[in-house]
């Protein structure tokens, strides 16, 4: 589908800051030294406002605060929003690096054009991002916590009408984060939901929108139930074909020394996901894009077939998966803990993360 709204053009925003006064050192320490995911939150937020007559304007990093919305906001009625995950990562010398933000802006354009919102150009996305860090650098937290950015963009319009909304608002907030699966570095344990599907083709399984997440929570309760960490979703037409977990892509290694994941489409083109296939070669794989059937994924494990297991994404990096439940039982993969060539891959790309390892791909970006 292609947006309704007209396309980004060279930007003009720059994201200038208006400090407000900081959280006291000693009270922002404390919040550092536990911060969990996704509960603490920095002193800044960079804002765009976005109309149909004006286009982008009225852009800058503040002082976080609440944002007022109409009842009848489209965000509130259509679901008419998008956002990114990406982070910024403390460096041996202080300094704060971010990993391929590029990629991120890419995705959060043509996410832009699925749910018919106005795409920010790519420069303007790189600057809200690059300067909210710069303002907000001492809430970078040393590793191997880092600080998460949420930029997003939400139709604000009061209209209640199906159409794309005339009116928008882009923000990033910054949130010092812990890991993702505190506590799970054994390996996460998987259920295979055999009904519930995530996206289907031709919908917006490959944009990163909350309906996505929406949609998923149901199964994640399920997987709660059965005891199980994370959803192993199928293909909604067959519920026979790996998609992704509930948060994360998934990443399969072979005995024949293969790094598989199934193709895009409807899955997310994940940042994680791209590095790891471009980094395979170096850890004596063979990259392989292809679908991969649940009969595989249960055979392969119990055969020895399939060595390791683990998904991938910005929030979680990589957390090995080392058994699935499903409906007729479960089955470990390998021997039940994370394998080797998880744990290599893991540690080189947090080392490249966090300025640990030289960067020959150019992947990390200094901004403060």
């Amino acid at each position: 589908m292609v947006s309704s709204v007209a396309g980004p053009r060279p930007s003009t925003l720059r994201f200038a800051a208006t400090p407000v006064a900081p959280t006291a050192a000693d009270q922002r320490a404390t919040l550092l030294a536990d911060p969990g995911f996704g509960r603490v939150f920095s002193d800044h937020m960079a804002l765009a406002s976005w109309t149909a007559e004006q286009g982008w304007h009225d852009d800058g990093v503040r002082g976080l605060e609440p944002m007022t919305l109409h009842p009848a906001a489209a965000v509130l009625h259509y679901a008419q929003e998008i956002f990114e995950g990406l982070k910024a990562y403390r460096q041996p010398d202080g300094s704060v690096a971010l990993f391929r933000p590029d990629l991120n802006a890419a995705r959060f354009a043509h996410s832009a054009r699925r749910l018919s919102l106005p795409e920010l150009p790519a420069d303007a996305f790189l600057a809200a991002v690059t300067e909210l860090v710069r303002l907000d650098a001492a809430w970078v937290p040393e590793p191997p916590a880092t600080l998460y950015l949420r930029p997003f963009t939400v139709a604000t319009e009061a209209f209640l009408g199906v159409r794309p909304a005339d009116e928008a608002r882009f923000g990033v907030l910054a949130s010092p984060a812990g890991p993702y699966f505190s506590g799970r570095e054994v390996g996460l344990t998987l259920w295979i939901d055999p009904t519930l599907s995530r996206a289907a083709p031709g919908g917006t399984g490959d944009a990163k929108c909350g309906g996505n997440y929406a949609a998923g929570l149901a199964a994640q309760g399920v997987a709660r139930a059965h005891e199980c960490d994370q959803v192993l979703f199928l293909d909604a037409v067959e519920h026979r074909w790996l998609e992704e977990s509930g948060t994360m892509n998934v990443l399969l290694v072979t005995a024949a020394g293969e790094l598989v994941t199934p193709p895009l489409g409807t899955i997310l083109d994940g940042v994680t996901r791209r590095s790891l296939l471009e980094m395979a070669t170096d850890h004596g794989l063979t990259p392989v894009e292809r679908p991969v059937a649940v009969d595989e994924l249960r055979e392969g494990a119990r055969s020895g077939a399939i060595t390791e297991v683990f998904a991938a994404g910005t929030a979680a990096v990589i957390s090995p998966i080392v058994r699935f439940r499903e409906p007729a039982g479960e089955f470990a993969v390998g021997d039940g803990t994370p394998g080797p060539r998880t744990l290599a891959l893991r540690g080189e790309l947090v080392d490249l993360q966090f300025g640990r390892i030289p960067d020959p791909r150019g992947w990390r970006v200094p901004v403060a």
